[in-house]
């Protein structure tokens, strides 16, 4: 039976990996300090004895080394997420993510584990090369931009671990995911698609920032799963760089109006300046679409949900009267 260690278990994507890889037959132990993550996206206690969740910080180096010690895999999810809380707090985005990323990776070196760290498409900065490929350089803004803190810390991520891989032949794959959306995502942390939804059912106005005319990609949390579990199975994806993510692409004013659309909402669109949005002189992305060639060569990896199938499941799973992921 396959041991899996996740970080951030207990978070919107960690908890979905645990089912998953429970329904497999498989055994997880999951840490999360929940500041994020929650309770109610994985097992309880004593509902599963292949599942263990352990609440601590990644950062605590001698109770990570005693986890991946113990297990087969490890999937590194844990970080600082969300564009407000970022903004609000770059340091300890810095030192969570970067700090968190090299407590696992020594440990995963150490004891030889197979480890997949996952980034983020933020890595691409500014970069306006569309769609954005592995392969292509990347450009941030001015430190002077708190926002770019956690792009920053997740680059450093990606380079730790290829050069562990490099030098010390840390079987690591790092994936890059683009916009993950599903059931149990919260709105807490600025994740557009929850947080759209609740406006659109609560009769509120759905606050687009700027002019909406920016793009997104979207890709159903299932079909991320999908790929996330084709890289830890395949050799041939240790030591590379995947883009995970739907290519297709849509302004968010656009999501938005689909928003109200399928709730039936009157609610109206309220546009809101980036800068009251966030703060002075905020650097938005106008585009950002991944290129998925390579994960769709190696690992065969189709995103096939559409979204307004995502939208109509998180619309289902909001109305319903459920716990959701903080």
């Amino acid at each position: 039976m396959t041991r899996t260690l996740i970080t951030g278990g207990a978070g919107f994507i960690g908890g979905h990996v645990t089912r998953r890889l429970l329904d497999r037959g498989e055994s997880v132990v999951a840490l999360d300090d929940l500041s994020t993550g929650s309770r109610e996206n994985v097992p309880a206690d004593g509902e599963n004895p292949r599942f263990r969740l352990v609440v601590g910080d990644v950062r605590d180096r001698r109770l990570v080394d005693e986890l991946v010690q113990d297990c087969d895999v490890v999937i590194h999810l844990a970080a600082r997420i969300g564009l407000k809380l970022v903004i609000e707090s770059p340091l300890k985005t810095m030192e969570v993510n970067a700090d968190g990323t090299e407590s696992v990776l020594a440990a995963a070196s150490r004891y030889g584990k197979r480890t997949l760290i996952a980034s983020t498409s933020e890595v691409y900065g500014l970069a306006t090369k569309i769609p954005s490929s592995e392969s292509d350089p990347i450009s941030f803004g001015s430190p002077e931009k708190g926002r770019w803190s956690y792009a920053c810390s997740k680059v450093f991520d990606e380079f730790y671990a290829l050069a562990l891989h490099r030098e010390r032949g840390l079987r690591a794959t790092v994936v890059r995911l683009f916009n993950t959306v599903g059931p149990k995502q919260s709105a807490h942390y600025g994740m557009v698609i929850p947080r759209f939804v609740r406006q659109a059912l609560a009769g509120e106005p759905l606050t687009v920032y700027g002019d909406g005319t920016q793009t997104r990609s979207f890709c159903y949390v299932g079909d991320v799963i999908d790929g996330l579990m084709e890289i830890v199975a395949r050799d041939e994806s240790v030591g590379k760089v995947y883009n995970i993510g739907n290519p297709s692409e849509i302004a968010i004013v656009d999501l938005a109006k689909r928003v109200i659309e399928l709730t039936g909402s009157d609610s109206p669109i309220e546009y809101v300046p980036f800068d009251v949005a966030f703060n002075a002189g905020f650097e938005e992305i106008r585009r950002r679409v991944p290129d998925i060639s390579r994960a769709r060569h190696d690992l065969g990896f189709n995103p096939t949900t559409t979204l307004d199938v995502v939208l109509k499941d998180v619309i289902e799973s909001v109305r319903a009267p459920q716990p959701v992921a903080r």
